[in-house]
C-alpha cells in the first residue's frame, strides 16, 4: 500500500477477520468480490532458473504452457511454499506482486481487463487491494496475456 501511494495511485483497502477461510475463493467471497475478479499471486520457476510472477483469477488456474510462452521459456513451476519467504519476503496466502525483496517480470491474466479494477493480496493475510489494472503497469513490470485456464 505505500509503493502505491508512493505512486500516487488511487486504491482500496479490503480486509477480512477470522480463519473460517479455507482458499482464494472464499476469501473473496468473504470480503464481497467476485472471484473472477479477484487475483492470486503465483511465484514461479523457470527451466533457466529466473523467476516470474503471475497473478491469475483466484477461481482459475495457471496454464504453465501458456505462462511459459508468455515469458519466454520452455518450461515453468510454481516454486516450493518453504521457498517463498525467502524469494520474495512473503507468506504464503499474503504474497503481492507489488514490493518483493527483488521485483520479477509479472504477468496479469488478460481476463483483468474485463474489469474496471482488479482486487489482489496487499502482502499480508487478510487485506487486499484493489486498482486499476492500469494503474498496477505503472508500479511494476508487467506483461499482459492470457495465462489461465
Amino acid at each position: 500500500m505505500r509503493i502505491l501511494t508512493q505512486h500516487k495511485i488511487s486504491y482500496d483497502i479490503h480486509q477480512y477477520l477470522g480463519s473460517d477461510v479455507h482458499n482464494s475463493v472464499d476469501v473473496a467471497t468473504k470480503m464481497g468480490i467476485a472471484p473472477q475478479q479477484m487475483f492470486k499471486t503465483l511465484v514461479t520457476q523457470a527451466k533457466s532458473g529466473e523467476h516470474y510472477v503471475f497473478m491469475v483469477p483466484v477461481e482459475a488456474e495457471l496454464d504453465l504452457k501458456k505462462a511459459a510462452q508468455a515469458v519466454g521459456e520452455k518450461s515453468i513451476a510454481m516454486i516450493k511454499e518453504k521457498g517463498l519467504l525467502p524469494l520474495t519476503g512473503y507468506v504464503h496466502g499474503g504474497c503481492s506482486p507489488i514490493g518483493m525483496k527483488k521485483q520479477f517480470q509479472t504477468v496479469l491474466d488478460a481476463s483483468a481487463l474485463n474489469f474496471e479494477t482488479i482486487t489482489f493480496s496487499a502482502g499480508k493475510r487478510g487485506f487486499s487491494v484493489q486498482v486499476a489494472p492500469q494503474d498496477l503497469e505503472q508500479v511494476i513490470p508487467l506483461i499482459i496475456t492470457e495465462v489461465s485456464h
